[in-house]
């Protein structure tokens, strides 16, 4: 289970949550149990040779953001099983009719990350570019004698200076900018859920992002997500609407 409770852990990914939605399980079927994990819904799926655990990723999920889920599953068999994300469905349901909603695999939001991380660095550079000008010009000032002659000088000195601590602020701008895409690169690397062979008794998981559900004018909002893990299919059926409805 040690990776299900980290994955738990690297809700980051999901945005900073504040008053949002909530979501609950409904167990449809006898080999199905809801219950609640340290204080959020979760849902246990029992199959031949599988079980599915699953959770939100956060205790609130961001209003028209991505539903973010932990997923724990264990090989319950005696045989390798695998487990593909290509593979996993989810279904909104609403106005009588079924939408798909789209899952977001681990490539999608890497490249999202790098995409970021580009525009990131455009920003970074102006605003390194902006502050190397000002330093630039920071040996030049302008005087006014007691006559009232008016002219400008220029400091060496003060501009070795502000041009050396402009230098350091950008490099500093630099490296944080660059430690900060490392950095969610890892969060991504170790969270989000991905294609796996699970030998037998062995657990794995991750976050499984989804599509935002279409808005149905601030009501609950309902889809089943399915998750096949070897030749069984776990179907979960998940209920999300505005936190304290």
């Amino acid at each position: 289970m040690r990776i299900f409770i980290t994955a738990a852990a690297c809700a980051a990914l999901a945005g900073c949550m504040t008053a949002g939605e909530t979501v609950s399980f409904k167990a449809s079927n006898p080999q199905q149990q809801a219950l609640m994990r340290d204080g959020q819904p979760a849902l246990v799926s029992r199959q031949k040779s599988s079980l599915v655990l699953v959770r939100p990723a956060a205790r609130q999920l961001q209003v028209n953001g991505r539903p973010v889920f932990v997923v724990g599953i264990n090989n319950l068999s005696r045989q390798p099983v695998e487990f593909r994300v290509g593979q996993v469905e989810a279904v909104q349901h609403a106005a009588g009719s079924d939408f798909e909603m789209k899952i977001v695999t681990y490539e999608m939001l890497f490249q999202e990350e790098k995409n970021r991380q580009v525009a990131a660095a455009l920003l970074t550079g102006i605003a390194a570019g902006a502050n190397s000008y000002s330093a630039s010009r920071a040996g030049y000032g302008h005087y006014t004698t007691p006559s009232g002659r008016t002219g400008t000088f220029y400091s060496p000195t003060a501009a070795v200076i502000a041009q050396s601590n402009a230098a350091a602020q950008n490099d500093a701008m630099i490296a944080n900018t660059v430690e900060a895409g490392q950095r969610n690169m890892a969060v991504l690397e170790q969270s989000v859920i991905k294609d796996n062979t699970l030998m037998p008794g062995e657990w794995y998981g991750g976050q499984l992002h989804l599509a935002p559900p279409t808005d149905t004018g601030g009501g609950q909002k309902t889809y089943t997500i399915v998750i096949t893990v070897g030749p069984d299919r776990h179907v979960i059926d998940v209920a999300q609407g505005p936190a304290g409805a």
